[in-house]
């Protein structure tokens, strides 16, 4: 039953990526996107993301009201600064994030920088700086990493990316990413959302469209990655489906036929 089980899991792994690259070598037959094209759709997931990110996180921005300040710059009545601000800090993030594609490198350097442009304008002496206290995550059963290692478990992480990238599928790469990081907690305030920058810019370091985490899924997200303590392999496959789903929604936008799965 236990052999059964394992095989069954492999045979859905495999099967999500197959589609997921399926679909991507779709994707790919229209690239590279230029001009006008590109910046209405970096234009787009930036609102899509910016907001999802923030709305899981308890920001009251609606995805109109976020569309509203980063394009135009017009604030909302009523709502806090501190709400404000972290929608064009995670703009701003966001913008850096695309400036990584090229590089094909995850660094420390990066993740600093990207911390800093979300968290600047709400905490500048917390901005790109690793935490100097202990936090508990609320709902949480597990201790985020001691704040007295984080150097050295930040660290371990970067030789992970650097020395075993090319040992997964991008997508469960950019997910086992997310995963990691958000259990180090390296920041005061804003893991999470550096967590799926960081994830995101490796799904377009390797070709791939963004994992967008919707609200309405949000106690999906939290309860596989609680679970992911333990077994990570549902919180991947919650990631791989939120790719897939990303697509699907770039060819219905681009009017690309979605090819059918054997």
């Amino acid at each position: 039953m236990w052999y059964n089980k394992v095989n069954l899991y492999r045979m859905v792994k495999m099967s999500i990526y197959k589609t997921i690259d399926l679909y991507k070598k779709e994707i790919d037959k229209h690239r590279p996107f230029v001009g006008d094209m590109l910046k209405q759709i970096k234009a787009y997931y930036k609102i899509d993301l910016t907001w999802s990110s923030n709305a899981l996180e308890g920001n009251t921005y609606t995805e109109s009201e976020t569309k509203v300040l980063l394009e135009d710059g017009l604030t909302v009545g009523g709502k806090p600064l501190r709400e404000t601000f972290e929608v064009l800090g995670h703009g701003k993030a966001y913008d850096f994030m695309f400036t990584l594609i090229k590089g094909k490198e995850i660094t420390e350097e990066h993740v600093f920088t990207m911390h800093k442009l979300f968290y600047e304008d709400i905490e500048e002496n917390y901005a790109g700086k690793y935490r100097d206290m202990n936090v508990i995550i609320t709902g949480s059963s597990y201790p985020v990493t001691d704040y007295n290692n984080i150097n050295y478990e930040m660290g371990e992480l970067f030789n992970w990316i650097n020395n075993n990238r090319q040992n997964y599928h991008p997508v469960e790469f950019a997910a086992l990413l997310h995963k990691k990081f958000v259990f180090i907690h390296p920041f005061k305030d804003g893991n999470g959302r550096v967590a799926r920058l960081l994830m995101n810019t490796a799904l377009i370091q390797g070709g791939y469209l963004l994992a967008i985490i919707p609200p309405i899924l949000r106690n999906d997200y939290i309860v596989l990655l609680e679970k992911a303590h333990k077994n990570d392999k549902a919180f991947v496959e919650f990631i791989a489906e939120r790719v897939k789903e990303s697509e699907k929604e770039i060819m219905r936008l681009l009017h690309i036929e979605i090819p059918k799965l054997n």
